[in-house]
């Protein structure tokens, strides 16, 4: 049952395949289990080899490919060639991304702007990921490397053979380090210099014990850490935390062309989780997607007032919601600004006084008022 040398030598690819071949075949049971981990902390490792190649040489990113952030949010649209991803970005944004009927029609990546609520949203039409783009396939390099940077991902898929694409696209995103609608694994991690393997577990695991978790760190050549499991931890999991290199971006799945299909079968659809059903080519259900893009988006947006005037609610300062304090409202109109910070008024739904006054390390909440008080 152990893996021979000889059989993970050459190429990472080979190697990949070989460890993806081994996993399949080894039956899942306590016994197995750090076997298993094991082997998936080495496939981590073989796929973290082909993602970012020793010595970074080979050429630029690519042609298009290096898109300027701009606006408040960015949002990848990624889909198989021909789902229709093109005629949804020109639509909702008006930007002409040149459409055909024949497949591989955006070579790079072309980016548009939309308002919404006050928002600006940068859409990335991202050429379409086709199977194996993890393994430096196509340029799927390039294009994951753009969907890592976003704040959402739409996945556009045909109603018609939507399961078979959506595993796949996943999968492609998943090996580029991409967890999808997830949040961090709940696991302390931390490295020392003696005093080997040290493992607490706050509740009772079905996956993890000492001996699995040791072999996976030992494959990082990790023998001293400790390791903190506050909820019933994968192997997967503890690989994430290890590898550090993950980003956690919402997902909104886009089912198009349901002009194609009945109402019974619609109904179905929209009892999917983060699914929203569209028609790119006829605009239909747009108002639903725009409504849950900014759901899951989770701008907050914050409005000034100078002092003796009335507020301006034409256009807000957009906060993304991990950054909402009054020093982070300071900082992205000016970083002089929190220099000559004496206090601030706000108004709205994250004080209890209307106007209160209130510090730099105050949390503002969507459509507070806000007037800065200077030194």
């Amino acid at each position: 049952m152990s893996s021979t040398p000889s059989r993970l030598q050459g190429r990472p690819g080979h190697r990949q395949i070989s460890a993806d071949v081994e996993m399949a075949r080894t039956q899942k049971n306590k016994a197995t289990a750090h076997h298993l981990g094991l082997l998936k902390a080495r496939l981590a490792k073989l796929r973290r080899e082909l993602i970012t190649p020793k010595g970074g040489g080979g050429g630029g990113p690519g042609e298009g490919f290096d898109v300027a952030k701009t606006g408040d949010a960015r949002i990848g649209f990624v889909g198989f060639p021909s789902v229709g991803k093109s005629t949804l970005l020109s639509n909702l944004a008006g930007v002409y991304s040149e459409v055909a009927a024949y497949e591989f029609t955006t070579l790079t990546t072309v980016p548009g702007v939309i308002r919404y609520k006050g928002a600006k949203i940068q859409l990335l039409d991202l050429p379409g990921i086709i199977e194996g783009a993890k393994d430096g396939k196509g340029r799927g390099r390039q294009v994951i490397a753009v969907a890592r940077t976003c704040n959402l991902i739409l996945i556009v898929l045909d109603v018609l053979k939507p399961l078979g694409h959506k595993k796949i696209i996943e999968n492609e995103l998943e090996g580029f380090g991409i967890r999808l609608n997830s949040k961090p694994p709940n696991i302390g991690f931390k490295k020392k210099d003696k005093g080997g393997i040290n493992l607490t577990a706050t509740c009772p695991q079905s996956e993890l014990d000492t001996e699995t978790v040791k072999s996976i760190l030992a494959e990082y050549k990790i023998h001293n850490a400790d390791v903190t499991l506050r909820s019933d931890a994968t192997a997967d999991d503890l690989i994430d935390v290890v590898e550090g290199n993950r980003v956690y971006i919402p997902c909104i799945y886009v089912l198009n062309k349901i002009d194609q299909i009945s109402i019974e079968e619609l109904d179905i659809i929209y009892k999917v989780p983060h699914c929203v059903p569209i028609s790119a080519h006829h605009r239909w259900n747009f108002d639903d997607l725009l409504e849950k893009i900014w759901d899951y988006l989770k701008l907050v947006r914050i409005y000034t007032k100078p002092k003796g005037q009335l507020p301006d609610y034409t256009s807000p300062v957009v906060l993304p919601y991990c950054k909402t304090t009054v020093e982070d409202f300071c900082m992205k109109i000016h970083k002089n600004l929190i220099k000559d910070f004496k206090y601030a008024l706000v108004w709205g739904s994250s004080v209890k006084h209307n106007p209160q006054k209130v510090g730099k390390d105050h949390t503002l909440e969507d459509e507070d008022v806000i007037q800065i008080v200077k030194k």
